[in-house]
């Protein structure tokens, strides 16, 4: 509940190290005010152009505006108030404040802060920074123009800013029939047998807690359900009831107020209550060090668990409704770090340090081999070089040879336009990656190789058969490049993932495929067929991918006849 909570400042007194790293890292500076925010994007007047549609970026005074010109959803001058993100990119959220058509919608009064439809990335084109669309980074289909909004406190607010954690555990604790709403807890995104049981254990308490946070956000309701909490806080939470805007200590340790107070009564990742309970699943709780990956994992989760519901293909070949895999972008590393094979043994802070301005750095700075010691901790038997040659089939100095490299594969795509590590410890030859996903991820380091050689290959060194037939039904021949087949026949995400590695190995026999997919029909993936062929041709390709498609069709093949 809000009282319980303290507020990253309060943290400062004992913690000030911890605390100074904290404030100045990207992730507790998700959410920001304009005022007081570094803003990187062009706000000097610059228009970015998106099909016939503009949107102007300027500041007038201390305050920074974008003007929005629409033929499909008409016009509005809108103030910012919100920057959001800052680690590859920002997005932005604010109120309209004019009409700029007399037939545009009337200024709501109050006005909703409105997520705007323009995004700055810092360094998608040669470490140029660029304006896209709003939500081109996720797998959402082609828009038809410039258009404000979700609102951005029903959409954005939670896993972007610290709110009492019971706000965010209402559909938890009402059960399957509550509806999808932002914030919620992982469990129903995990198989069965993975989820935690959330279990009410003193209904009137509940309802009595509920009846408190409501009417601190101005909703008068006696006894409310967990249901009735959902729509409530759906419809009237906004930035004044957070505990505090951005990402605050008590995102991850939950209520401190007690602990401010008392300092030997310790917070915890675990959340406790006199109303409620959780049970963990079983595989989970078989000592205090697998407890504490899973309290972390799950601590993360709260937000890091992101498939993003429109749309539907995941890993292994699954679908977000039915069986769901791995995510495929950011955001769901947490997730799929509990769907993997070490969930209870290694949590999320082993790599990444939660206080640091860059989380991973620490990791990149140890190097291969002593990265690896984060596996072996465990799996010792494979510490030696002789045994890691032995596991691996690659020589122990070499890349090929590290744990990640194959067990956390760089197979997702980041939002700085490249691919990141997929978070679903496995291994490449698990026949739901071989047989269900494209490419097969072996095919991530031998971009020259066929079907046939890699599963060849696999099949001699893990003693592991395939199903040809099934192979050819995704490859379409046993003797195609993986990639290349891939690029032309796979799932959205799966090309994507392809388009990169073809444009990092300067694959000229992808120019042909890669010209047709710019005007695929998801334009996160059209991006990525963009860069690739930048890269494989060594400078930008002259092809405006926010146009109109006929206009993108015709230019790219009058610039096709230009390449020898």
């Amino acid at each position: 509940m809000f009282a319980d909570y303290a507020g990253t400042q309060a943290c400062a007194k004992c913690h000030a190290g911890h605390v100074k790293s904290w404030l100045a890292s990207p992730m507790h500076n998700m959410t920001r005010e304009p005022s007081l925010a570094d803003v990187k994007g062009p706000f000097d007047g610059t228009t970015f152009h998106f099909k016939d549609d503009t949107a102007r970026l300027e500041t007038v005074g201390s305050a920074r505006f974008i003007t929005i010109q629409s033929t499909r959803f008409g016009a509005g001058i809108y103030r910012l108030t919100r920057v959001i993100g800052g680690h590859h990119r920002e997005d932005y959220a604010g109120v309209l404040v004019a009409a700029a058509r007399a037939d545009a919608a009337p200024v709501m009064q109050p006005p909703e802060e409105l997520v705007l439809p323009v995004s700055w990335v810092f360094a998608p084109d040669g470490g140029k920074g660029a304006l896209r669309y709003k939500g081109y980074s996720v797998m959402v289909k082609e828009r038809p123009g410039l258009h404000a909004g979700p609102v951005w406190s029903q959409t954005c607010i939670f896993c972007h800013n610290t709110e009492p954690f019971l706000s965010t555990v209402l559909g938890a604790l009402a059960g399957p029939s509550a509806k999808p709403y932002q914030g919620e807890v992982v469990d129903p995104l995990l198989p069965r047998e993975r989820r935690a049981e959330w279990i009410v254990t003193d209904p009137a308490g509940l309802s009595s807690a509920l009846e408190t946070e409501l009417a601190r956000i101005g909703v008068k309701r006696s006894r409310p359900t967990p249901l009735q909490a959902i729509a409530a806080t759906r419809g009237a939470f906004r930035r004044e009831h957070l505990v505090e805007l951005g990402i605050g200590c008590e995102s991850c340790h939950l209520g401190a107020a007690q602990h401010v107070k008392e300092p030997r009564k310790l917070p915890s990742f675990e959340p406790r209550s006199s109303f409620f309970a959780v049970k963990w699943p079983a595989a989970s709780t078989v000592g205090p060090a697998e407890l504490r990956a899973t309290r972390i994992n799950r601590a993360c989760a709260r937000c890091h668990q992101v498939v993003f519901s429109g749309y539907e293909p995941t890993w292994e070949g699954g679908t977000r409704h039915g069986n769901a895999g791995g995510s495929h972008i950011n955001s769901g590393e947490a997730r799929d770090m509990i769907l993997g094979a070490c969930a209870s043994k290694l949590s999320c802070a082993e790599c990444h340090d939660p206080h640091a301005a860059d989380a991973t750095a620490k990791l990149r700075a140890l190097g291969g081999s002593k990265q690896d010691a984060l596996c072996t901790q465990c799996h010792d038997k494979y510490a030696s070089p002789e045994a890691l040659r032995a596991h691996a089939h690659h020589e122990p100095a070499g890349e090929g040879a590290r744990c990640l490299s194959c067990h956390m594969p760089k197979k997702n795509l980041a939002l700085d336009g490249t691919t990141s590590r997929y978070h679903r410890i496995g291994s490449p030859n698990d026949p739901q990656r071989v047989l269900l996903d494209r490419p097969m991820e072996c095919a991530l380091c031998h971009a020259d190789k066929s079907v046939e050689s890699l599963v060849k290959t696999t099949e001699t060194w893990w003693k592991r058969p395939y199903d040809r037939e099934a192979l050819r039904k995704l490859y379409g021949s046993l003797d195609a490049n993986v990639l290349l087949a891939t690029a032309e026949r796979g799932k959205p995400h799966e090309q994507a993932v392809a388009f990169y590695l073809l444009g990092e190995a300067r694959s000229k026999a992808a120019i042909p495929v890669l010209a047709s997919q710019l005007t695929h029909p998801y334009p996160l993936v059209r991006g990525y067929a963009k860069r690739a062929l930048d890269s494989v041709v060594g400078s930008p390709v002259p092809i405006d991918i926010d146009a109109e498609d006929a206009e993108i069709e015709a230019k790219a093949k009058a610039w096709l006849t230009t390449v020898k």
